[in-house]
């Protein structure tokens, strides 16, 4: 089983958002899972030109030549496909909004009407399954509101939504052994993804554990 993380953080290896994903791939590797993490930021890739060549022209094939040829065949080849992103304002970052829209390739210039919903059709059926990975330095889980209307249309099988991020790289030992406490359970749903096909209610439940009550967590990020 092939997993792969587009991380659409501009901190890239650095960034809290990577802390989950490193996690959750650790999980996937113990059960000996194939797993890769793709830095957007230190990608080469133009911005769509809404050309539509890759639809009439050179079906699946954009004009554009850069890094986006070779991740589209890792994307194409993945089983477990996750988007990871921190939330800055109300979204995904840039980077990863830009490799989604650069995704166009794989869809076809056919509308089709499920229940209502009028989308593209694929231009191959879709086998992977998605998850999504996103972290906030805020408290609270309304500013992952947007990103969850965002990201429904590729139906994911996981949604990690963490708050209160920037307790991810504490220094601290009391909140480095409630972190860890977390990174625990975040690499257990990566290992049953990879074993399993889906995470169980009980590890969904726990990836909800709060790390630290907000007013402890404001006070501690001075704001």
């Amino acid at each position: 089983m092939k997993f792969i993380i587009f991380n659409g953080s501009p901190a890239g290896a650095n960034s809290n958002t990577h802390v989950i994903a490193e996690a959750f791939l650790s999980g996937a590797k113990r059960a000996d899972a194939d797993t890769e993490n793709v830095f957007l930021i230190d990608k080469n890739i133009g911005h769509c030109k809404g050309c539509f060549t890759c639809w009439f022209k050179t079906p699946g094939k954009c004009v554009m030549q850069d890094d986006m040829t070779e991740l589209l065949d890792k994307y194409n080849a993945a089983d477990v496909v996750c988007f990871a992103s921190p939330i800055y304002t109300w979204n995904m970052t840039a980077a990863l909004k830009n490799f989604v829209d650069r995704l166009v390739p794989l869809k076809s210039p056919l509308i089709v009407n499920s229940g209502g919903n009028f989308d593209l059709a694929d231009s191959k059926p879709k086998t992977q399954q998605f998850v999504v990975i996103s972290n906030c330095g805020f408290p609270g889980n309304n500013n992952f509101e947007t990103m969850k209307v965002v990201v429904a249309s590729c139906k994911p099988v996981l949604e990690i939504y963490r708050n209160c991020g920037k307790l991810l790289k504490s220094k601290d030992e009391k909140i480095k052994e409630i972190v860890n406490e977390y990174l625990q359970v975040v690499e257990q749903a990566g290992y049953e993804m990879a074993t399993q096909n889906y995470v169980s209610e009980e590890t969904k439940s726990k990836l909800e554990m709060q790390l630290m009550s907000i007013p402890d967590y404001v006070k501690y990020i001075g704001m």
